[in-house]
């Protein structure tokens, strides 16, 4: 069978090549990993306000006061559900037409952080390098036409390119939860999000 994201390739640096495989905490040299991100843009069929308001509704801000005061990880656990309705949170926003005021550039769209620290550590225990990509980037914007678009890179592609089979089921998952978002934000989800058969 052959995978869809074959593993990642080592480059050469400092005229040395590492292979895949294991963390990769503790090199002196470094590594370099080439990898295809899949990014995609989907319509939301709305306008931008509605869509931030229903995205934001469906992923709820993640009050890390409130896991902080956690007394045990499976305490969290139940916390992150409770909170996560649809298995993901916000970590993080960023409104780009304020931070880019005066510029004269249109920038109606906001960048967001979301994803879910229960799942990411399911990675992070195999590769703490995973926290490059948990949380999830993904944008909404204004497209030309007044309709707001989704943008994210496919999850198991990222989490994909550490060569790692527990990493790249957990994005999996991460893919599926993404679908399940863009089904509430009435976008049609694309295929490579969907199980495959």
């Amino acid at each position: 069978m052959t995978e869809l994201y074959p593993r990642a390739e080592r480059l050469p640096r400092g005229g040395q090549t590492r292979l895949l495989g294991g963390p990769m905490t503790g090199l002196s040299d470094g590594t370099v990993v080439a990898h295809t991100a899949v990014r995609m843009t989907l319509a939301l069929n709305q306008s931008l306000s509605q869509a931030i308001a229903r995205f934001e509704e469906l992923v709820p801000a993640v009050d890390i006061d409130v896991f902080r005061r956690s007394r045990s990880w499976d305490e969290t656990i139940q916390l992150a559900n409770i909170n996560a309705p649809l298995g993901l949170m916000r970590f993080w926003k960023l409104d780009y037409a304020a931070v880019l005021a005066g510029s004269g550039t249109p920038a109606r769209s906001f960048g967001y952080l979301m994803g879910n620290q229960t799942i990411a550590e399911q990675m992070i225990r195999h590769e703490p390098e995973v926290v490059l990509y948990a949380p999830l980037r993904t944008a909404i914007y204004e497209g030309t036409d007044g309709g707001a678009f989704f943008v994210i890179d496919q999850p198991s592609a990222l989490f994909g390119s550490f060569g790692n089979a527990d990493i790249t089921k957990v994005g999996r998952h991460l893919d599926a939860l993404v679908a399940t978002l863009l089904d509430a934000l009435g976008a049609i989800v694309p295929a490579e999000l969907q199980p495959a058969s």
